[in-house]
């Protein structure tokens, strides 16, 4: 049966748009479209769609009010929002994500394609699909708040560093379900590991938003990465949109490279890309670590980083939204460990200690 998608949009020309990019799909079905969250409410009585593409900014209700309504109804319907991505936009956008959106795109205008959006939805569309698959009461995995009391982070253990030169580096992949992830995750690590660098399958803009976020809650500094910058103990670094992420070698220890070399896996950024640049600089002082996502990125990533001698956490079926990218690692026979989500943060502070300083 192909998934079943309902267009919701007050722009005549990107409801065609979507539409059209989709009907190349043989497993997506568009079963309908409506102008504004009033009308979808109608449609969805009636076609009960699995997949539900959402604009944020639309007459008579906006798509973020629309959203958390479906949460409360704990609606079946996985959401892709898809915005126009400005600064403010981003904003909107990650509240959404918070309220249950699976994944956020760019909506196409002067920067961004047709095209590159057709090379993206049907895949997010699928993402989604599988994502809801798999639904986790709200609540499940509850983010971890900015506050000293927070129960996961008085849990993590305390980290000591070791004063020498630092030469392990914490490297991150995700995708689909990855942001919430990330905001359970990275909160709940202690203040002074190694360099943490994160690769989020992100569009433009919308990259900032979230380590902006996650800054506000981490008890590090947490900022999308620039070119060329320092890769700094007690740091976390986050892949801007758009761009490959590498780390390479610089006076004085690690480096940042942004390129915009050819997506990998239809993705830029790309976990591969990361992972591998890891292996290749840092070696056995890599700690690789895996999270929910659709597909295979990471996978050789993680390869890579085995032959190079380093350490490789993957998140456990458990607790993914999409046991897709992990599924691939573990397959390829490339994982030391896997655990949940919960259980991820304590593992890494253990698993830092094994790796040569």
């Amino acid at each position: 049966m192909p998934i079943k998608v309902l267009v919701v949009d007050d722009s005549a020309l990107v409801r065609k748009t979507i539409t059209d990019t989709l009907a190349h799909d043989p497993d997506i079905e568009v079963v309908g479209v409506a102008n504004d969250p009033l009308i979808a409410m109608d449609k969805v009585a009636r076609l009960q769609p699995d997949v539900m593409t959402l604009d944020m900014e639309m007459p008579r209700m906006d798509g973020l009010t629309y959203l958390r309504q479906l949460q409360k109804e704990r609606s079946p319907i996985a959401v892709v929002v898809i915005s126009s991505l400005t600064q403010q936009g981003s904003q909107i956008a990650l509240d959404a994500m918070e309220a249950g959106a699976s994944e956020v795109l760019a909506k196409p205008d002067g920067s961004m394609s047709v095209g590159a959006l057709a090379g993206k939805l049907a895949f997010h569309i699928k993402a989604g699909h599988a994502a809801k698959k798999r639904f986790r009461p709200a609540g499940a995995f509850p983010v971890v708040p900015a506050a000293p009391a927070a129960p996961v982070l008085k849990r993590a253990p305390a980290w000591v560093g070791t004063g020498s030169v630092e030469r392990r580096l914490i490297v991150v992949g995700a995708s689909t379900g990855g942001v919430e992830a990330l905001r359970s995750l990275l909160p709940s690590l202690p203040a002074g590991l190694p360099p943490i660098v994160v690769v989020q399958h992100i569009p433009a803009f919308f990259s900032k938003a979230v380590a902006e976020r996650l800054n506000e809650l981490c008890p590090y500094e947490v900022r999308e990465a620039v070119n060329d910058e320092p890769v700094l103990p007690g740091q976390c670094l986050i892949a801007p949109g758009n761009y490959h992420l590498m780390v390479v070698a610089g006076a004085g220890g690690y480096r940042t490279r942004l390129t915009q070399s050819p997506p990998v896996h239809f993705c830029r950024p790309a976990v591969d890309v990361l992972f591998r640049s890891a292996a290749e600089l840092a070696g056995k002082h890599t700690l690789g670590v895996l999270l929910t996502g659709m597909g295979s990125d990471g996978a050789q990533g993680m390869q890579a980083i085995r032959r190079a001698g380093g350490i490789n956490l993957a998140e456990h079926e458990d607790s993914c939204v999409v046991y897709g990218m992990p599924r691939a690692a573990v397959a390829l026979g490339v994982v030391d460990k896997s655990v949940t989500l919960e259980r991820m943060p304590e593992l890494i502070v253990d698993q830092i200690h094994q790796l040569s300083a």
